[in-house]
């Protein structure tokens, strides 16, 4: 019996993408491989529940696995030990301000058991791009004018697809991501994208879900919300001791 090969991508970037249901169960959630990393192309991939995976030296590749991890906006946790460490931090949260140092911290971020990045100069550039176009956002945590840890992600409507974060100081990117889901939360925003599961997240608060429900959400929230644009003035900036 011959073995399932992925989509192979029309090189036109409007190209529609598969159905993500039809990804492959080994390697769990492999789709499609090839096209590009142009906005359109990246636009209709999250929000079709895809997105964009690959090694320097790969082909591109798209995935969607079943089940996914996510975080529900009122579901990310901090211990007690950090929310006591972050009451008297001079630590502020922003949006925007610093999207192309955030993802350079993100690539270049040590990460246990990975050698290397996948976040490739190529896809720096890509969601740059988005970031110019109102869709790819940044969260930082600054002390003073030293940038601690951040996240960045990609919204459409009022769906939140979280890539990567980083830290620079012990515990920046958590309070990173609770930032995050704060704010959302507060715009009724329900849901962050975490992707795949790993220890730091699942500690956090992150949840598996089946594909089916997750896309069920995500069609319903792609399609609310407001125009893209810079988050920097709507998310305002807060004292990291309001998340404790």
């Amino acid at each position: 019996m011959s073995r399932r090969l992925p989509w192979a991508l029309d090189a036109r970037a409007d190209a529609p993408f598969p159905p993500a249901e039809t990804a492959l169960r080994d390697p769990d959630g492999l789709l499609a491989i090839g096209g590009d990393l142009s906005p359109v192309r990246l636009l209709n991939a999250y929000a079709g529940g895809i997105f964009p995976w690959f090694s320097e030296g790969q082909p591109l590749l798209w995935w969607s696995p079943d089940p996914r991890m996510v975080f529900r906006t009122d579901g990310v946790r901090l211990s007690s030990r950090f929310r006591r460490s972050v009451r008297g931090s001079d630590w502020v949260v922003r949006a925007d301000t610093c999207f192309a140092e955030v993802i350079a911290a993100c690539a270049s971020t040590p990460r246990p058991g990975q050698e290397g990045t996948w976040i490739t100069g190529q896809m720096q550039a890509a969601y740059i791009d988005l970031h110019a176009l109102g869709y790819a956002h940044s969260v930082e945590v600054f002390s003073a004018d030293r940038l601690v840890g951040g996240i960045y992600g990609v919204a459409i409507g009022r769906m939140f697809f979280g890539e990567s974060m980083f830290s620079a100081a012990s515990g920046g990117s958590k309070v990173a991501l609770a930032g995050l889901a704060q704010r959302l939360r507060q715009w009724g925003w329900p849901l962050i994208d975490a992707q795949v599961e790993n220890d730091h997240l699942l500690s956090m608060g992150a949840e598996h879900w089946p594909r089916a429900r997750f896309l069920q959400v995500v069609r319903e929230q792609v399609g609310a919300g407001g125009a893209p644009g810079s988050g920097t003035q709507a998310f305002g900036t807060f004292g990291a001791a309001a998340l404790a």
